[in-house]
């Protein structure tokens, strides 16, 4: 495989990406809707930082006896929360219509194997569409970090090291997003021989993925969990039972309270803890292989953990009552969730093997 014919190859599909006139449409689409969050995202920032600034001054002005209890700061990553949504819905868009007719239409139109006659080699051709592919949708995702980054300034909000490393942090993962059912149609458009069998292909696995697989974790997790355990009949309230949305369905969290006997604790409730306490992780294990085989999920999950770690970590952790964890560096939350960082690695990368392997075995003529 030579360097140069691989660029070459690289540079003519990127071109074309950005210069069809599909491609501006949804990428124009996607900007302007992504610029409309970032606006309604600052406007809560600011509402947000207002009352952050009216507390502290309620408080430096009355004296309050809880004085040592501070609010939180809002960061400027909620500015990103709406954008989540709309990476979803519209980058994937972009992402499959980068890559449902690639080599289809190729294909259909024999130009495949005009290509082929000339001094190149197919790997050459398949990893030079990869390229051009991934190149196009790196754009679309530093074009979309790039004005929402401007708006950020504009309206005189200015991140700090750490927030532009988790903006950073986050447009990859939105790119890892898009990379994955870029690779999902580009493996479909290899497998199928007409770009419409494609484009059917690729919208059922992409409702597979995105919206039944996690569905079916749900599922999943009521069957094999079982259901949860009693508390016992008679004695004083010890933990109540709350449950809270996650990634993966619900998860359930407690609220302890002191339930003793005679200065002990009662062991019929300590017993339903620790079985109460088994079942949710069980629950949450099945949950959570379910939803590493989903995109969008783990997008989800990661995306959380950059823009709002502390919900991140109230939505993964399971901890007693009395004890809040801090999210910590954006090291430490990404650390929490490195396996929905690696499912989004290994997701395009398998896709993109499947991919290289069909296409070197296909039969042109």
């Amino acid at each position: 495989m030579a360097l140069d014919r691989l660029l070459n190859v690289a540079r003519k599909e990127f071109s074309d990406h950005i210069t069809s006139r599909r491609f501006v449409i949804i990428l124009a689409l996607f900007l302007v809707i992504s610029a409309v969050s970032i606006h309604d995202g600052i406007e809560n920032y600011n509402n947000s930082l207002e009352s952050y600034n009216e507390q502290l001054q309620r408080m430096e002005e009355f004296e309050d006896p809880y004085s040592s209890w501070m609010p939180e700061k809002p960061s400027i990553m909620y500015v990103f929360i709406s954008m989540m949504s709309y990476m979803t819905a519209l980058g994937g868009i972009l992402a499959l219509a980068i890559g449902f007719d690639l080599v289809s239409k190729e294909k259909e139109s024999r130009s495949l194997k005009t290509l082929l006659s000339h001094p190149i080699y197919r790997d050459e051709i398949i990893n030079g569409k990869v390229l051009g592919g991934v190149g196009a949708l790196g754009f679309a995702m530093a074009l979309s970090l790039a004005i929402a980054i401007a708006m950020l300034l504009i309206f005189s909000v200015v991140p700090t090291v750490d927030e532009f490393a988790a903006i950073l942090v986050f447009g990859a993962a939105s790119l890892g997003l898009l990379l994955a059912y870029s690779a999902l149609a580009l493996t479909m458009s290899t497998v199928a021989k007409e770009s419409g069998n494609a484009l059917i292909y690729t919208l059922v696995i992409f409702a597979i993925v995105s919206s039944l697989l996690p569905m079916l974790g749900m599922m999943a997790a009521d069957a094999l969990a079982g259901d949860p355990p009693e508390a016992p009949e008679m004695g004083p309230m010890g933990k109540q039972v709350v449950g809270t949305a996650s990634s993966g369905g619900y998860f359930v969290s407690t609220a302890s309270q002191s339930v003793v006997y005679g200065g002990t604790e009662d062991p019929a409730w300590r017993e339903y803890e620790e079985e109460m306490k088994t079942y949710i992780e069980k629950r949450r294990f099945i949950n959570d292989i379910s939803n590493l085989l989903s995109p969008q999920m783990n997008y989800y999950t990661v995306a959380m953990a950059v823009t709002n770690p502390r919900i991140a970590l109230m939505i993964s952790s399971y901890t007693d009552a009395g004890v809040q964890e801090e999210p910590g560096s954006l090291a430490e939350a990404l650390g929490r969730v490195w396996m929905n960082i690696a499912a989004l690695i290994v997701f395009p990368s398998v896709f993109f093997a499947a991919t290289y392997v069909k296409f070197m075995r296909m039969d042109i003529r």
